[in-house]
C-alpha cells in the first residue's frame, strides 16, 4: 500500500506547526499545484486540439460534432454517478490517473474514426471527464485554502490565484498542440483560400460544404496517423506524470468523499440548487459550454477551415491558446487587487465585440490576419470565463464543493450538448445571437449572484461581531 503524504493538515494541529514544518508543507503544496496542471497540459495538448479538428476531420455525416456530443452528454451523466464511487474507491490521484487513461483511448480510436469506434470512445472520454475535472477542482481549492492558511491571506486571493497558474500551463496545450497540428499537416500544402470564402464563409457558413477539389477541403490521411501518435505519446506522459509525482490528497476532503455514493451526489446536487447563488450563476455556467463549443466547433469549422483549410486550424488557434494561457495567469493575480466583478466585465465587453465583429465581417483574401484577432479575443474572453468561474464556485460553496463543481460540471457540460447537437441544423449567425442573448441572461444572473453573495457574507460577519461583543460582555460580568 502507497503510504500516503497528508498535505491537508486538521485546523487545530495548525498553530504547532514549526515555521520549517509550515515551509515544507508550503512547498510540498505548490509541486504538487504544478505537476497536476502540467498532467492537464499534456494530456489536452492532444484532446483540445484534437477538439478543434473534430468538425474538419471527421464531416462525414457529422461525425466530429456527434463524437462531441456524445462527450458532453454522457459527461452530464458522468457527473452524477461517477465522481464518488471514484474517489471513494480510488481517491483523488488515482481518480485523475484512470481518466486520463480514457483521454488516450479517444485519441487512439481516432486512428480509425467510424462511428461504431469514435462514438464508443466518445462516452468512454465523457464518463471520465467529469472523475477527472472534479478531481482537479476539489484538489486545487482545498489546497489553495490550506495554502491560505499557511500564508495568512484571503482563501479568495490564493484558490484565484491557484486557478489561473493553472489555466495558463492548461491552456499552453492550447499552443502546443496546435503548433503540432499545423505543422504536422501543412506539409505539401502552401497557401491556400477558398475563392468564395465571402458567400460560403464565416456567418453565411449553414452546413459543411462538399468537397470541390478545393486545397482548403484536402488533407493527407497518412499525415493524421502521424499527428495521432504524437498525441497519443502525450497523452502516455502525462498518465505517468501524475503517477510518479503527484502526492495523494488525503485528510477530511478525501474521509468525507468515501461515504458518499452517486445518489446521495445526486440528492446533493439538486439540493444545491436551492441556494440562490447556484440557480443565478446557472445561464453563466451553461453559457460557459456554449462559447467553447462555438470556439472549438463552428469558429474552426465555418471561418478557418472553410477558408484557408484544415491545415490553417493549428496556427489561428494557437493565437486562441496563447491569449487564453497568458491572461488566465494574469487575471488571476489581477483579480487580488481588482475583485471578480471588473474581471467579469471585461470579459463581457470584449466578448460583445467579437460576436459583432464575426456578425459583420466576411472572410477576405487580403485580411487573413482577422482569422488570428478574432481567435486571440476568444482567448481573452476564455480565460475570465474559466478562470474566475472556476475560482467563484470554489470561493461561493467553498464548505460544499462536491455538488457545486458537480452543478459547474453538469451545467457547463449541457451547454456544449446543445451547442453541439444543433450544430448541423443552425446557420452560423443563428449560433452567434443565442450567444448574445445567452451572454446577457448569464451577466443579469452573475450580478444578482454577487449581490446575494454580498449579502449572505455581510450576515455571517455581523453574527461573529455579536458572538464576539457577547463573550466580552459575559467577561466583563
Amino acid at each position: 500500500m502507497e503510504k500516503e503524504t497528508d498535505l491537508i493538515a486538521a485546523n487545530h494541529n495548525e498553530e504547532h506547526l514549526t515555521p520549517e514544518q509550515r515551509k515544507r508543507e508550503k512547498r510540498k503544496i505548490t509541486k504538487n499545484v504544478y505537476i497536476i496542471s502540467l498532467g492537464f497540459l499534456f494530456l489536452f495538448t492532444a484532446f483540445q486540439s484534437l477538439q478543434n479538428l473534430q468538425s474538419s476531420l471527421n464531416k462525414v455525416e457529422g461525425l466530429g460534432f456527434w463524437s462531441l456530443c456524445v462527450i458532453y452528454a454522457a459527461l452530464i451523466l458522468s457527473c452524477i454517478l461517477v465522481p464518488p464511487f471514484a474517489i471513494g474507491r480510488l481517491g483523488c490521484k488515482w481518480t485523475l490517473v484512470f481518466s486520463m487513461t480514457g483521454y488516450v483511448l479517444y485519441t487512439v480510436a481516432n486512428y480509425y474514426a467510424r462511428w461504431w469506434t469514435l462514438i464508443p470512445a466518445s462516452f468512454i472520454i465523457g464518463m471520465c471527464a467529469a472523475p477527472l475535472w472534479s478531481s482537479k477542482c476539489a484538489y486545487l481549492t482545498t489546497t489553495g485554502i490550506r495554502y491560505a492558511e499557511l500564508n495568512h491571506e484571503t482563501q479568495d486571493a490564493v484558490v484565484t490565484r491557484y486557478f489561473g497558474i493553472f489555466f495558463l500551463i492548461f491552456q499552453s496545450g492550447q499552443i502546443i498542440g496546435n503548433l503540432i497540428s499545423s505543422l504536422v499537416l501543412q506539409q505539401g500544402m502552401g497557401d491556400t483560400f477558398r475563392e468564395n470564402a465571402r458567400d460560403v464563409c464565416g456567418v453565411n457558413f449553414c452546413k459543411p460544404l462538399p468537397a470541390t477539389g478545393n486545397k482548403t477541403d484536402e488533407y493527407d490521411h497518412k499525415l493524421v496517423i502521424r499527428l495521432l501518435s504524437i498525441y497519443v505519446g502525450t497523452g502516455v506522459l502525462a498518465v505517468v506524470l501524475v503517477i510518479v509525482l503527484l502526492d495523494r490528497l488525503t485528510g477530511s476532503l478525501d474521509r468525507r468523499k468515501k461515504q458518499e455514493s452517486g445518489l446521495n451526489l445526486l440528492v446533493a446536487t439538486v439540493k444545491h440548487l436551492k441556494d440562490w447563488r447556484m440557480l443565478l450563476v446557472l445561464p453563466l455556467t451553461m453559457f460557459s459550454g456554449l462559447e467553447q463549443a462555438f470556439t472549438f466547433g463552428d469558429f474552426t469549422q465555418a471561418f478557418v477551415t472553410c477558408s484557408l483549410g484544415i491545415h490553417r486550424v493549428g496556427f489561428v488557434m494557437i493565437c486562441f491558446g496563447a491569449t487564453d494561457a497568458f491572461f488566465s495567469l494574469t487575471l488571476g493575480r489581477l483579480t487580488k487587487y481588482t475583485g471578480r466583478i471588473p474581471i467579469f466585465i471585461s470579459g463581457a465587453v470584449i466578448h460583445y465585440a467579437t460576436i459583432i465583429v464575426m456578425l459583420i465581417w466576411k472572410p477576405d483574401y487580403h485580411m487573413v490576419w482577422v482569422f488570428y484577432v478574432i481567435a486571440a479575443l476568444l482567448g481573452y474572453c476564455d480565460a475570465v470565463w474559466q478562470t474566475q468561474i472556476n475560482a467563484m464556485y470554489g470561493v461561493f460553496f467553498h464548505d460544499n464543493q462536491e455538488p457545486a463543481f458537480s452543478n459547474y460540471r453538469l451545467w457547463e457540460s449541457l451547454g456544449f450538448v446543445i451547442a453541439f447537437a444543433y450544430a448541423n441544423y443552425l446557420c452560423i449567425i443563428s449560433k452567434l445571437i443565442i450567444l448574445l442573448v445567452v451572454l446577457t441572461l448569464s451577466l443579469v444572473g452573475y450580478f444578482l449572484a454577487e449581490y446575494v453573495h454580498k449579502i449572505q457574507i455581510d450576515q455571517e460577519y455581523s453574527l461573529a461581531d455579536g458572538m464576539v461583543l457577547e463573550e466580552a460582555s459575559q467577561t466583563r460580568s
